[in-house]
């Protein structure tokens, strides 16, 4: 059989480009690393895309009791025929390339190819 599905979530089509779809100022609703919950650690983050590429990530967190606030520019870009999604910004430490689960013009499910971490971002 064949299918239109070009992602492990969905959605099965979208007359929607994904460029377009992906053009959106996300927030973090649900983060999982290594099996557990995590998405309190992520409730501060935003993260801009528009469909020329350039992108935007501010962020606030918390690690081992000292709140780090930052803001960083970058571009995104698809790679592996559109199955990931790379983020390069001008913080070096926020860089990371994800494998797409979900993408629709209001949810996108990330997967972290570096370490066991999956994001579900909605449309802020």
């Amino acid at each position: 059989t064949t299918s239109c599905k070009k992602y492990e979530e969905g959605p099965i089509a979208s007359l929607t480009p994904r460029s377009e779809r992906i053009a959106n100022t996300w927030i973090i609703s649900y983060a999982k690393e290594d099996g557990e919950n995590v998405s309190d650690q992520f409730d501060q983050y935003e993260l801009y895309m528009n469909t020329s590429g350039l992108a935007q990530l501010d962020a606030e967190y918390t690690t081992f009791g000292v709140t780090t606030v930052t803001s960083t520019e970058g571009i995104w870009s698809f790679q592996n025929d559109d199955e990931n999604l790379n983020l390069n910004f001008d913080d070096d430490d926020q860089d990371a390339t994800y494998r797409i689960l979900r993408l629709t013009k209001s949810e996108l499910w990330l997967k972290d190819l570096s370490r066991d971490l999956e994001l579900h971002l909605l449309e802020k």
